[in-house]
């Protein structure tokens, strides 16, 4: 009883998960009979509650590709802090690659301001209200990871005291 009890839950919480495909490319490798395809799929997973991860998958196959990236996706979570608007805690700036991303936290019925791969990071990480712009490369792979690099180095008002061993109210003055 308790073991199906269990199996339900991990069911419950699959459905939770959002994927959303960034790009799917298809690739070739050079082989000693001629060209082999294959397929490269970047695929963003995120519950719009606080946890995001971006993942690639290969395949000779699209579907495959796609299974692969949401696995690679939910190996690399991320935990994002959010505020009670579903903002960001403070500025952050984030770095993959040759892509820079700098994001600003915004008030209540701003909306997601971002574009392409870091657009859906952000909302399926549930970010409501944000301020993004990507700088430098346009390589959605790498804007994706800069995006969740930035994310990756958010910190609360708490843990920032505690960090200083101060009370939060003190945080201020």
């Amino acid at each position: 009883m308790a073991n199906r009890r269990k199996s339900g839950r991990a069911k419950e919480k699959e459905t939770d998960w959002q994927e959303r495909v960034v790009q799917i490319r298809r690739v070739t490798k050079v082989v000693k009979g001629g060209k082999k395809l294959s397929f490269r799929a970047i695929v963003v997973v995120g519950n719009e509650r606080g946890q995001v991860g971006v993942g690639v998958g290969k395949a000779s196959d699209v579907i495959g590709a796609v299974r692969k990236g949401v696995a690679d996706g939910k190996k690399h979570l991320i935990d994002v802090p959010l505020t009670k608007s579903s903002s960001l805690p403070h500025p952050t700036n984030g770095v993959g690659g040759g892509a820079k991303v700098m994001m600003r936290p915004a008030a209540p019925g701003t909306g997601v301001i971002a574009g392409g791969a870091v657009r859906t990071v952000l909302e399926l990480a549930g970010v409501k209200n944000v301020l993004a712009k990507q700088l430098g490369s346009d390589n959605p792979l790498n804007n994706a990871r800069a995006a969740v690099n930035a994310l990756s180095s958010l910190r609360t008002f708490s843990e920032v005291a505690e960090e200083r061993g101060i009370p939060i109210e003190r945080l201020y003055a």
